[in-house]
Order: C-alpha cells, then sequence, then structure tokens
C-alpha cells in the first residue's frame, strides 16, 4: 500500500471506506446486496484495484481539494502524489478550455449527476494534453455529497488520429467537389457512398434520380456484368462513350465513362477476428458534349460527300439493273420462241429462227456488257454501331429536305441503346432511302400534316426502329411486292411501274440479320419497322453488296 493511500485511509472512517474508493454506480449496486456479501473479499484487494487501474483516478472534497491518486494519475499527469495532495483539482486545467465547459461540470456533479466530457489540461512540465475526463459525486448515507472521484485517461493520439482521418476526408472531399467532372462510388448493390457536386448537377441535367444507375445500366448493354471478376482481365475500364439522348426540351449529350474498383476492410464486430472486405466502384462521368458536336459537324461535312458519291454510283447501278431487267425480259420471250420452234422441229421458220437466234446473241452480249458498266460497291467493315447516333446524323443530313418539304420531324429515340455491330454506310444509306420514301409519299397526296416519326426502343434481344409519315399509305395489297425489283407505288409518266422500291432496304436488313416489314395496322399513313439483332458479329467483318 502506497504512502498516499495510507494518508488518506488514516483520515477516512473505517464504514466509509468502500463508499469512498468505488464509484458511485458501482457502490448502488453492491447496496442492493448486503455488506457482507461482497466482504468476503478483503478490503486491500478494492483498494489495490483502485491504485493499479490503468485509468488515472482522484478522489477529491467538495471543494475539489485533491486527497487521493493513484499511480496512472501520475503517469499520465507528471505529478507525484506529494505534488497535488492538498491542491485543487483546477491546477491541471489549461486556459484553453471553455469557461462554459467547467460551467457545466459543476452544474451537473453539483446536481449530484455524473458528467463525462473533454478537457484541455496540462502537464507538470507544461505539456498540454486532452483528457476524457468522467467525475462522479460520492454520497454518504445521509445522500449528501461527501467527495468526488475523478477518472481520466489520455485520448490525444486517439483524438489527433481521429482529426487526421476527418481532415483527410475533407481533403478528398474537397478534391472531388473541385473536380470538373462527375464522381460517384457506388457499393456492390448499386447503393451511392460518395459523390460530387459535379454529379448532384447531373441529377437536375439530366432529369434522373440517380445518373450512376443510369449510366451503369447504359455500360453494361455494351460490357456485360461489369461487377463480376475475371482473373484473365484487369478489373476497370476508361473512355466509354455514353450517348443519352436529349429528354424534352434538353438537346443530345455525350459522356466518357471511367470506372475503377477497391476494396474496403469491414470495420464491423463480426469482421474483427475473420477479415472481410466490401467492393466499391469510383465511377468518373465526363461531359464531352461540346467536343463531340464539333466532331460531328466536321463529321456531317464528310459524310455530305461521301453520301452523295455512293448515292450517284447507286443510281448508276439502280439504272443500269433497271435497264438489263428490261432488256432481259425480252430475250427471254425469245428464248422461249426458239425453244419452241426447235421443239416442234419447224423448218419453215428456219430464217426466222436464225434470226431470233442472232438477236438472242446479242442481247445476250449487250447484257454481258451492262454488266460490266455496273459500278461495285466499296466493301465497308462491320463494327459497333450506335442506331441513335446514326438516325441523329442522317435527320441533320436531310434537315434542308425537311424544310423545303414542310416536314415535322418526330423524334422520339430509346435514351440508351446497345450497340449493334454494322456496317454504318449502308445503314445511313437504308434510313436515308427510308425517310426519302415518306417525303416523297406526303408530297404525292398533298397531305396536309407533313410529319415524320422517328423512335428507337429495345426489345429483349433486339433493337426497334420505326418510321412512320402521314402520307397515304401502303395498300395492303401492295405490301408484300413493295420489297420486290423494280416495284414501286408511284406511276412514271407512261404508266410502268419501275425502280427497286424497297428491295435495297430488305437486302441490307438481310446483311445484317435483321427484320423489316409495314406494320398493317398503321391507319394515318405508313409506318415501318426495322429489328436488328444487339450482336450480330466480331468487329473487323466485312459485308459484301
Amino acid at each position: 500500500m502506497s504512502k498516499t493511500t495510507r494518508k488518506f485511509l488514516q483520515n477516512q472512517p473505517i464504514d466509509g471506506l468502500v463508499d469512498t474508493l468505488l464509484p458511485s454506480e458501482t457502490l448502488d449496486l453492491l447496496k442492493t446486496i448486503s455488506l457482507s456479501q461482497y466482504q468476503f473479499l478483503p478490503l486491500s484487494t478494492f483498494i489495490t484495484t483502485v491504485e493499479q487501474s490503468p485509468i488515472a483516478i482522484s478522489i477529491t472534497d467538495k471543494k475539489a481539494k485533491i486527497l487521493y491518486v493513484n499511480q496512472a494519475f501520475t503517469d499520465i499527469t507528471g505529478y507525484q502524489a506529494e505534488d497535488v495532495l492538498g491542491e485543487n483539482e483546477s491546477m491541471l486545467s489549461d486556459k484553453s478550455t471553455p469557461r462554459q465547459v467547467y460551467y457545466d461540470l459543476w452544474h451537473t456533479i453539483s446536481r449530484k449527476q455524473v458528467w463525462q466530457g473533454q478537457l484541455v489540461n496540462r502537464r507538470k512540465f507544461g505539456q498540454r494534453y486532452l483528457a476524457d475526463l468522467t467525475i462522479a459525486p460520492m454520497l454518504d448515507e445521509q445522500g449528501n455529497i461527501s467527495h468526488y472521484i475523478g477518472m481520466h485517461r489520455d485520448i490525444t493520439d486517439a483524438q489527433l488520429a481521429e482529426q487526421q482521418v476527418k481532415n483527410q476526408k475533407q481533403l478528398i472531399e474537397s478534391v472531388l467537389n473541385a473536380s470538373p467532372v462527375a464522381m460517384v462510388v457506388l457499393d456492390s448493390i448499386h447503393r451511392i457512398v460518395l459523390d460530387n457536386q459535379m454529379y448532384k448537377m447531373l441529377i437536375s441535367e439530366l432529369g434522373f434520380q440517380e445518373p450512376a444507375l443510369f449510366f451503369l445500366d447504359a455500360l453494361q448493354h455494351d460490357m456485360g456484368n461489369i461487377w463480376e471478376k475475371n482473373e484473365d482481365q484487369p478489373r476497370g475500364f476508361s473512355n466509354k462513350e455514353v450517348r443519352v439522348e436529349g429528354l424534352g426540351q434538353r438537346g443530345t449529350r455525350w459522356f466518357s465513362c471511367s470506372g475503377n474498383w477497391f476494396s474496403e476492410g469491414d470495420a464491423s464486430v463480426d469482421s474483427f477476428f475473420s477479415k472481410q472486405s466490401t467492393d466499391y466502384l469510383l465511377l468518373t462521368i465526363n461531359d464531352i458534349t461540346l467536343q463531340r458536336r464539333q466532331q460531328e459537324k466536321m463529321h456531317l461535312q464528310t459524310l455530305r460527300s461521301l453520301m452523295a458519291e455512293e448515292e450517284h454510283i447507286r443510281g448508276i447501278r439502280e439504272t443500269l439493273l433497271g435497264a438489263m431487267h428490261k432488256v432481259s425480259q425480252p430475250l427471254n420471250q425469245i428464248q422461249a420462241a426458239i425453244q419452241l420452234m426447235t421443239h416442234r422441229n419447224d423448218t419453215q421458220n428456219q430464217p426466222l429462227r436464225d434470226l431470233l437466234s442472232q438477236v438472242q446473241s446479242m442481247g445476250v452480249e449487250t447484257l454481258a456488257t451492262l454488266q460490266r458498266c455496273v459500278p461495285e460497291i466499296p466493301e465497308t467493315a462491320v463494327t459497333p454501331v450506335n442506331l441513335n447516333q446514326l438516325l441523329h446524323e442522317v435527320m441533320l443530313l436531310q434537315h434542308q429536305k425537311f424544310l423545303a418539304n414542310g416536314v415535322i420531324v418526330d423524334w422520339l429515340p430509346n435514351p440508351v441503346l446497345p450497340s449493334i455491330m454494322a456496317s454504318e454506310n449502308k445503314l445511313r444509306m437504308l434510313f436515308k432511302q427510308l425517310i426519302d420514301n415518306a417525303v416523297n409519299a406526303m408530297n404525292r397526296v398533298s397531305s396536309r400534316l407533313r410529319e415524320i416519326n422517328i423512335s428507337t426502343a429495345i426489345e429483349q434481344n433486339w433493337v426497334r426502329v420505326t418510321i412512320a409519315d402521314t402520307g397515304p399509305g401502303i395498300p395492303a395489297n401492295q405490301r408484300s411486292k413493295v420489297f420486290e425489283p423494280f416495284f414501286t407505288t408511284q406511276q412514271n409518266i407512261g404508266g410502268v411501274q419501275a425502280g427497286m422500291g424497297l428491295v435495297m432496304a430488305k437486302e441490307i436488313l438481310n446483311q445484317h440479320g435483321g427484320m423489316i416489314e409495314i406494320d398493317p395496322d398503321y391507319q394515318k399513313g405508313c409506318r415501318v419497322i426495322l429489328h436488328f439483332p444487339c450482336k450480330l458479329q466480331t468487329t473487323g467483318a466485312i459485308i459484301h453488296e
């Protein structure tokens, strides 16, 4: 037993020793059972417990004069017992602690309540430290305050570490909010854990409650399950472009998305001994609309030249193929006549048969010459294609035609479409021909309402495109014929139906594994429905004309 403890005990009544050395909460518990029930432990055990406690303990009188301190008190403050006995507890206080804290302390303990809080104290040699302090009043048998017991520990290092974590968190949040790129952190079940100011702006700009979920869905259309771990490939992606069609008055936007995964150790009690971690995705969303619009202007100028050249080539092809078709019809009849005369062994008409043979030979030679003159369409590579982007380009290219003919275009795209594998040039010609057909149909009947509705949608593993007009429509008995070569619903001056009709459209759809049909239930004009498979073949394949 230390001298300090012995001196303190000499001044205390024996009956009050236990009451003095034990915290009031413990004392209340012990008093619920008889004193004899805890006297089976020697009194020295209670005293030793207080002396060897790793928490600094001090006992004062009602005026805060120190009567007892344990060894932990000396270890923390640097004061030996003889330095502080008889002194006021306020000798530890540092002036940086606000007066309101001390007022609250005394107001609480004087009302016989326990006070807990933090004070800035000063050690014997002047160093400041942060004390986590609990002060409890000790009551005598009459329920009056006789002493106070104070227990405190040095939490300076813990406070420093906690403040460093807060500072680091604040620094990270400041950097994120200062970034011109939208950033968001999601957990594996797509809950938003952290975001920045630019991300919050996307919520109002795009009109989505959680833009991150929208972009994840768009990315997974092309990339598959991005959360699935693949040991053969590094987890992460960069510069994946997502096109967002305009909603309402907002225009089309383009975003470049990048993602990186990281893991965080689980801080719950359950994971203390069995380490567990949680995966998170840091998704960055960069608005590249301005750059893409500038690129689009330059791209459209190039497309106009390319499409004009290709359309010229296709016009020559169609003219020559039409001429060959016209020549082949009488040649077939001549061939039939020659075979009939040969079968009948008609010797009387031998001169006529010889003449017909000469005409047929010359016709075949003419067809061969025409065939050699038919220009070839250049081979085109198959690449991932966004149909919204392609249709948007075609509508921009047709803008002057719409204005000249008083046509209103109602553009209703699905906000995000999965890419399809296709030839861009062929699909542009396909959509251009369908739009030209719609405009020409409305011009033929002088429709008062000149409107073209173009929409896109996703149907399971297919992308659907519909192009509808307010023209005269196609009669039911001609809906299958429009896909035949050299058939048209429009009579030319000579009353002969000629041209390729929609045969080229069907041909292009077949090359891409798609389907085309005329909607039989549409009553306002004509509606063409096209279906494209989301996946067809690998990039780099060639589609031949």
